[in-house]
Formats: structure tokens, sequence, C-alpha cells
């Protein structure tokens, strides 16, 4: 019987692996990566596998010639490290894991039948995801990607790395075979996703949840890319420490919305414009509106606040003498209490879905919208769990960029040095504004 878990999202009795294909600098940890994050925001316990990470403990920095199949040595250590890391996804399926994703090359057919019949011993699914690009200038940017980020190359020279890196590359080409290349692995479930979207190819595709991962998987790019994310500048509530509702900027929040623009400039620069999302609110159009003329500005009522029904408009000191139930019984679960007439943060990850699928089909987002969205949406890319994303602090007057990549989302914030409020209110207290605990910024 398939059951249904917390926010909407049908999950099968039934387990899946999903197995990651193709030549390195083609993007599969950050495909990999971004999946992972995806389910584990939709509360699908998902967990990555990377057989390079066990393979590191034998052979840390290895060089080009490592890979080379006429390397028996290399070849013995890179078969272990794949045993090692089937093995304890294994483990972790009998623990209660939904989704296991093991990334690495798995380039030859005999890897991919092992893989195969290894899960489906244990009842498990398998999913095989083949990133096949011949794109030379997207190859060229993973690479040099790769090279500033990837374990492998730590403290070596950029250019050294790179040229290693490609040899490392020719090294897989001489026994790489593209999935069903010869029409012999028809029986596998798989997607091909080539030429970063051009084209993908989708065979024996076979319940809800594998729909579910490769529909996500369709519409994300690898291309090298950031998003940029702000708050609306200070409302009026947000001077009398009152939530919710559809206020207008205070005088300090029209300084932010008239600096905004030097932030986006400073980040982005002068002649890359940009796609800005607002939710329907006052306050976030408000600051958007000096934003320059060829920023195409659209408005998604899925970015409103959070709903905070009977409570709309009180603080936090009114919610708890009027409501003193509803109070505690949200400190104590803050991302799944439900406001009595209203929303909880399970609530907004669901109305988001839709945004986070449109922001991954998409390039160079704006988004500027309200504290608990803007949780949800930092919490999808820094993959913070659900029981700290609701406490995190996100600041007012503040440009946030981030660019995701193979291993993990880097992060700078531009702050406009006007101040405001603290609206961050820690467990358990009723302060109007209150500055955040370290561990919350």
């Amino acid at each position: 019987m398939p059951r249904v878990n917390g926010v909407g999202v049908q999950v099968e009795d039934t387990k899946i692996c999903v197995v990651m294909v193709g030549l390195p600098a083609r993007g599969k940890s950050f495909i990999a990566q971004k999946a992972q994050r995806y389910l584990q925001w939709l509360s699908i316990p998902a967990k990555t596998f990377n057989v390079g990470n066990y393979r590191r403990n034998d052979a840390p920095h290895p060089t080009a010639d490592f890979f080379d199949t006429s390397n028996p040595e290399g070849e013995k250590k890179r078969r272990a490290a794949a045993k090692a890391a089937v093995a304890d996804m294994l483990a972790w399926f009998r623990q209660g894991g939904v989704i296991g994703i093991l990334d690495a090359t798995n380039s030859t057919k005999e890897r991919r039948r092992w893989v195969l019949d290894t899960c489906n011993q244990e009842g498990i699914e398998v999913l095989f995801v083949e990133s096949k690009c011949d794109d030379e200038a997207l190859i060229m940017a993973n690479i040099r990607d790769v090279k500033t980020t990837s374990p492998d190359y730590k403290g070596q020279d950029p250019e050294t790395a790179a040229q290693d890196f490609r040899n490392r590359i020719r090294m897989y080409e001489k026994v790489y075979k593209s999935v069903d290349e010869d029409g012999d692995e028809n029986d596998l479930t798989y997607l091909k996703i080539m030429d970063v979207g051009k084209q993908v190819i989708i065979n024996r595709i076979s319940d809800y949840l594998q729909s579910r991962v490769v529909y996500y998987l369709m519409n994300l790019h690898i291309r090298p890319r950031s998003v940029w994310l702000s708050r609306h500048g200070e409302s009026m509530y947000n001077l009398d420490g009152k939530i919710g509702g559809d206020a207008g900027l205070s005088p300090r929040g029209e300084q932010y919305a008239r600096k905004l623009p030097d932030l986006v400039r400073q980040s982005v620069g002068d002649d890359r414009p940009l796609t800005v999302w607002t939710s329907t609110l006052k306050r976030t159009i408000a600051t958007a509106r000096f934003l320059p003329g060829d920023y195409n500005q659209l408005q998604w009522k899925a970015l409103d606040e959070l709903d905070a029904g009977v409570c709309d408009g009180l603080t936090y000191q009114q919610i708890k003498d009027q409501h003193p139930e509803d109070f505690a019984a949200r400190d104590e679960d803050k991302y799944n209490y439900r406001y009595r007439g209203g929303e909880s943060y399970r609530d907004v990850v669901i109305r988001l879905e839709p945004i986070i699928m449109e922001l991954e089909r998409s390039e160079d987002i704006l988004i500027i919208t309200h504290q608990a969205v803007l949780r949800c949406v930092y919490a999808y890319f820094m993959k913070k769990d659900q029981a700290q994303s609701p406490w995190m602090n996100v600041p007012l007057h503040t440009l946030i960029k981030l660019t995701p990549r193979a291993y993990g989302t880097d992060e700078v914030r531009y702050p406009a040095n006007i101040p405001a409020v603290s609206t961050w209110r820690g467990k358990g207290s009723t302060a109007k504004h209150e500055d955040p605990l370290p561990e919350a910024m």
C-alpha cells in the first residue's frame, strides 16, 4: 500500500537506488546533491553515497594514472570503494532509507549490472540517471569548478589540477559505454539527460516515486548560475513587532528599496538583467520598484508570507497572552505547527514546490519575499534540516547570493548598512525584537 508523507508526497513502500552514470565533469555529483536536497526538503529520507569519498580513504590525491583500467592497484582500490559505498547504502536502506543515490561514474555495463543485481537481491528498485554531454564549453566550466572544489585537488595548482583532471577523463573514455548504447540494456529503468537537458530519454519508469524523481531531474539544469534572495524592506508591522498583514514600508524600508539596485549591481553586474519574483503583498512589490526597468518582474501568490490565521496582526506577546496553548505548541514543533485558520512551515514547503521547480529550470532570478518563505527556500539550497530551518535568522536589508556547486552551495551576503529591527525570535521568547543567537545565523 502506498503511504503519503507529511508534505503530501506519495511514498511507495518500495525503496529506490538512483545510480549516477557518466564521465567526469558531466555534473553527476551536482545532480546527486541537488536531488538529495530536494527529496529531503520534501521529507523523503534520501542520502548520497559518493564512491569517491570512500576511495579517498586509500587514495586521497590520486593522479590520472590511478584511474587507468590497466592499473591493477588502482582498479582494486576503486572496486573496493564501490563495494564499501554500496554496503553502507544497503545498511542505510535497512534502517528506513527510501532513496539512496550512488554517485560514481558507473561507466561500464559490468559495473551497472553488478549494482542492479546487488540491489535487486535486497528488493530495491534501481533507477539509472546518466548525464551525457558533448558541449565542450560546459565540460570546461565543470572542470574549472571541480579543480577548485573537489577534495582530490585541494591545495594544488589550478592549472596542474585541470590538466590532470582532463587526463582522468581520457582514462574513463577508454571504457565508457552509455546506458543501452548497444541496445542490450533495454531492461533497465533509466533517465538519460543529453547536453544539459536538450534531450531526455526515459525508459521503463514504473511507479509514482520514480516519476517524481525523474520529473525533478528533467527540470534541473547544470549550467553554473546563482540565485539572489532578499526580504522586503522593513515594514510598519516590523516596527510594531506584528506578524503577517499587508503593511507598507517604513521610512528605513524605503531607503532599502532605493539602495537595493546598487546591491544588485555590486553582486550581479550592469549587463546581466535579472528576472525578479516578488509575492503579491505590498511590501515586496514596493521593495522591487526601483530596480532597473529591463528587469522582468513577476508576482507569485506562492511567495506570500506564511498565513498566521487567527494570529495575523498580533505581536508575539499578544499571541502568548491570547492563545497560550498555540504559542507553546508552535515553540515545541515550529515546522509542523499550523496556526489556527492559517499555515505551518510544512504547508509553505508544499506551495513552494512549483516555485522551486521553476527556479531550477530558470537562470538569473532575484526573489524578494518574506522571512518564513525565505527560510524554506534557503533551507532547500543549503540543506538545512526541518527542526532548524524555522529558527534561522534571515535579516532585513540584506541581499543574499547563493551559487550551487557540486560539493555544496556558496553563499555571499551583501548588507545594505541601513538599520532595521530584528524580527528574529528565540524559542520560548516573547521579545518584540531580539538579536539572534549565534546558532541561528
